[in-house]
């Protein structure tokens, strides 16, 4: 791992923990951390000891790997925002890896107390980077509000103004927050055209009106979209050098599956923490370029 991400940073433990692509499946990922052996208090004490005191690669090595149940544990709580499970999986590795390195043994805890702070930590925030609906939880408070919603409505049910008022007290956040996200964590994806070769299938595509798309107005803002979206693009990616262009043009700009943060740090011999990095400073660079 990266300097930037782990003190622990060797090609060793990099190796040591697979990535859920590493298996073929999540499932055969799953079912392989599952099967390494969980440590006793003695002996997590002990490697513990090894890490602080010797630097010891590979007692950090142990430590990460007899975790790893606890993160895919973790990230099934996540699930329901949309986003990769083996994705999340990744984010949470990296947070068991920080949780490691920081794990002090003299303060009397185990380190699946501890490493479950740094593990939701992580993936937190690539749910925030990352979900569409994301943007209004901008406050600490709303992401309180986004990450317990679902939890807090009783049986998944519709909020009443009574449930509202309760909950918006409890987070510190306005009623209408509550309303807003509500509103927003019950929306789905609808395609706008069949996913079937069905004619008969009654798809918005066929009952949508396509009155106004001749307006000026509308057939300006088309252009300049289409402009932004292939002249743009081109020319933010021309600011940016040949590993993070590569690195945005795997994760963001492919048809079908872009590339994980996994395979981009073998790919370039650094950690996925590494390539998160790259990956969050040149987006910034590009919305800057798009937007002056």
């Amino acid at each position: 791992m990266s300097n930037q991400a782990l003190a622990l940073s060797n090609p060793n433990v990099a190796m040591a923990i697979s990535n859920p692509g590493a298996l073929g499946t999540i499932e055969a990922y799953i079912s392989a951390v599952n099967r390494l052996p969980l440590l006793s208090a003695e002996q997590e004490k002990n490697l513990a000891e090894q890490l602080q005191k010797e630097g010891n690669l590979n007692a950090a090595r142990d430590l990460i790997m007899s975790h790893l149940r606890l993160v895919v544990s973790i990230s099934r709580q996540y699930l329901g925002y949309g986003l990769p499970h083996a994705d999340l999986i990744q984010e949470g590795n990296i947070g068991l890896m920080k949780a490691v390195k920081r794990f002090d043994v003299s303060r009397g805890v185990r380190l699946v107390s501890f490493a479950v702070h740094w593990i939701k930590a992580e993936i937190h925030e690539y749910i925030i980077r990352n979900w569409r609906m994301v943007k209004i939880a901008t406050t600490k408070a709303q992401r309180k509000l986004f990450f317990n919603l679902r939890s807090m409505r009783p049986d998944g049910q519709t909020l009443d103004p009574e449930h509202i008022e309760g909950i918006a007290a409890k987070l510190n956040v306005r009623p209408e927050d509550v309303s807003e996200m509500e509103v927003r964590l019950s929306g789905r994806d609808m395609s706008f055209e069949s996913q079937t070769d069905d004619d008969d299938e009654f798809a918005p595509i066929s009952y949508l009106s396509d009155e106004g798309d001749h307006e000026p107005t509308t057939v300006i803002e088309k252009n300049a979209y289409d402009t932004l979206q292939s002249t743009g693009i081109t020319q933010a990616l021309t600011l940016l050098d040949d590993r993070a262009r590569r690195i945005i043009e795997a994760r963001w700009l492919q048809d079908e599956g872009g590339a994980t943060l996994h395979e981009l740090a073998d790919e370039f011999g650094v950690s996925a923490e590494r390539i998160r990095q790259i990956e969050a400073a040149s987006l910034k660079k590009m919305r800057k370029a798009l937007s002056d």
